[in-house]
């Protein structure tokens, strides 16, 4: 696997850095294998999750987890590729992931994660029980929700200690109403195209 993608030099920069799909797929992506693509420089890494609007609007005011809807107990999936949240999610409009939230965390917090995760083959090899931190492999997919032969990852926690002091900053990425910066517009009318597509 490799991490591959767009840095950017300035930690203390908090916007998101966007491109065109097609530039990224033609000149930076590879076609097939498993890569963790993502939005990084040399001391952070972004991560999306999915959220109910509830746990990310205390997130983005916080600046942390928290609140009564939120548990570390349950396991939370983290995503490096924006595109591969959004199929995920529907496009914020599945029932409590109408938020998805960017979280600018530490590389050495992200590479600490890494290094806990395991699958859930190496989970039975081993003999041991559930991980803190679970890996999938999943295909990618296409911003029409075509499945690609390029491997996504997606890492699964519900540890608070996993967290530490990694978080640099959390930004609001996409919802479903106008209520908060960063709204991709679309978002429903892309994901009725992609649910069109695939039945």
């Amino acid at each position: 696997s490799s991490l591959g993608g767009h840095g950017y030099k300035d930690m203390a920069c908090r916007e998101l850095r966007v491109q065109l799909y097609q530039e990224q797929k033609d000149n930076f992506w590879p076609p097939t294998g498993r890569h963790i693509l993502a939005q990084y420089d040399d001391d952070t890494v972004v991560v999306y999750q999915a959220f109910c609007p509830n746990i990310a609007e205390y997130a983005v005011k916080n600046q942390r987890f928290g609140g009564d809807h939120f548990s570390y107990a349950r396991m939370s999936w983290i995503k490096t590729n924006f595109l591969w949240m959004m199929f995920r999610c529907g496009w914020a409009s599945k029932k409590n992931q109408e938020r998805v939230l960017a979280v600018r965390i530490k590389r050495e917090g992200f590479d600490h994660i890494l290094s806990k995760a395991v699958t859930g083959a190496q989970e039975k090899e081993l003999g041991c029980g559930r991980s803190d931190v679970r890996l999938q492999w999943d295909p990618d997919h296409s911003p029409c929700g075509g499945p690609m032969k390029r491997r996504a990852i997606q890492l699964g926690m519900k540890n608070e200690r996993l967290w530490g002091g990694w978080i640099v900053d959390w930004l609001p990425t996409c919802i479903n109403d106008h209520s908060l910066p960063l709204y991709v517009p679309g978002a429903k009318e892309v994901w009725a195209r992609v649910d069109r597509r695939d039945q």
